[in-house]
């Protein structure tokens, strides 16, 4: 096969995800052929530094692990699938190494996608709801700049709104919560003289739909896709608290910060309070197989085994391609060299390293109006005026990121997630990043600040 050949075939046949292909008519699309440690090389021979762990928070490890090529190729040649109803080595394996870095929760449920592993939360509390309210407590609450898949019921729970722009009628019973971004507080308050309203607001809402109907709340521990915002100490408690207060479950979703990219195995453990269900897929295998996880406590799961003389009692779900086992098999392998690499530290020390960089730009460059992050999730809002908070045009921004992207260097953005604010470059290099490739990412960015803001 040419190079010719294949840019063709992609440009007659491949539907990308996110693309208006009308630009192809006169361009071609990026092809990647091969990637190695923080690098990946496109069909022309041109290498790029990725700052984005594969484009959207996946390949956490970087490229070209064979240990990872080898766990999956082992495994397949063992066994490449059954359905989940059964039980595979792998799944118990992982499953028992995945709930011993998580205390307090006991089972996994295994699908493909963020997508699917939020949606098995969502079923999981309406089928509680009819269990024990006659389907009364089945209402699902969600936040604002919070995205939680690209299925109509996640969309139907996504605070993203150009994301679902032309997508509904919606699937009932979601209602949406404000954000909890201080830069930009929706109660117009300053932290430190607030009384933490974003997080409160969950009461104020449970109360206007009415404490029986509401059966969950599903939040990301840091908002990623929608700004990169990072809630203070006090928010998570607050809300821990409401939950138990009104009998609400409390879902986290964790597709993007799950197992390391705030510095901890899981974004919630940064804070001070226990979920009920946990979900998590990008960075679960690290891009190497296809899987994410439903996790839950043992108080959740046991709500489906009270009556075993009931047909309709257990959870009634499957996921076809839960039942492969490449994906816990990669999984399991991305835990341990996690570990046995110290990675975890190394986000945190990188992370610091890249937050501080991030600050040295911003007292450059006036256009940075804030920088947020944890580990190594960060993001830098850009802005006209630091006084009036103007968010920069979304064309300016994609021209920052395409700036940086013609000189070898790929960095995220929020990409036609809202109406205004589609004004944060955003920053998630693999969790092997050194000193070395966080200067060159700087000065990318710095070099495209100058040139096109």
């Amino acid at each position: 096969m040419t190079i010719n050949s294949t840019v063709q075939n992609d440009k007659l046949h491949v539907w990308h995800h996110l693309t208006q292909h009308k630009a192809f008519e006169t361009s071609d699309p990026l092809v990647f052929v091969s990637g190695k440690g923080m690098y990946v090389k496109d069909i022309n021979g041109d290498e790029y530094l990725d700052a984005t762990s594969g484009g959207v928070w996946t390949v956490n490890l970087g490229f070209g692990r064979d240990e990872m090529v080898n766990a999956v190729s082992d495994q397949l040649s063992k066994i490449p699938y059954f359905a989940g109803s059964f039980g595979t080595e792998p799944a118990a394996d992982y499953a028992k190494a995945l709930t011993d870095i998580m205390p307090g929760f006991e089972r996994i449920y295994y699908s493909n996608s963020g997508s699917e592993a939020n949606e098995k939360g969502y079923k999981m509390v309406r089928q509680r709801a009819h269990f024990y309210n006659g389907g009364k407590k089945h209402k699902i609450i969600y936040r604002d700049r919070d995205y939680h898949g690209t299925t109509i019921s996640t969309l139907s729970s996504s605070g993203h709104l150009q994301r679902k722009k032309h997508y509904g009628p919606f699937t009932p019973g979601f209602v949406e919560m404000p954000h909890c971004c201080c830069y930009r507080c929706p109660f117009n308050k300053k932290y430190g003289e607030c009384n933490i309203e974003c997080a409160h607001a969950l009461e104020d809402v449970i109360k206007n739909e009415g404490p029986d109907s509401v059966g969950s709340v599903i939040l990301e521990p840091i908002t990623a896709g929608g700004g990169v915002i990072v809630p203070v100490p006090e928010y998570f408690p607050i809300i821990e608290s409401i939950c138990k207060k009104y009998d609400v479950l409390l879902h986290i979703d964790e597709v993007v910060c799950g197992l390391g990219r705030t510095g901890k195995w899981f974004g919630y453990q940064n804070y001070n309070f226990q979920p009920d269900i946990v979900t998590s897929a990008k960075g679960v295998a690290a891009g190497y197989a296809a899987i994410s996880v439903t996790v839950t406590s043992a108080k959740v799961f046991e709500l489906f085994k009270e009556d075993p003389g009931n047909p309709d009692s257990y959870f009634r779900d499957i996921s076809t391609f839960g039942g492969c086992t490449a994906g816990p098999a990669a999984a399991l392998q991305a835990l341990n060299i996690i570990k046995r690499e110290n990675l975890l530290k190394n986000v945190n020390e990188m992370g610091n390293y890249l937050k501080n960089k991030l600050f040295e730009l911003q007292d450059k460059h006036q256009v940075i109006g804030e920088v947020r992050g944890e580990g190594l999730l960060c993001g830098i809002e850009l802005v006209k005026d630091r006084s009036t908070k103007q968010p920069l045009d979304e064309q300016d921004v994609t021209a920052v990121a395409g700036h940086c992207l013609q000189n070898k260097v790929m960095i995220g953005r929020t990409n036609r997630s809202f109406e205004n604010n589609n004004n944060v470059l955003l920053f998630s290099p693999a969790f092997i990043s050194t000193k070395g490739d966080i200067d060159l990412i700087i000065e990318a960015v710095d070099n495209a600040l100058k040139e096109k803001t």
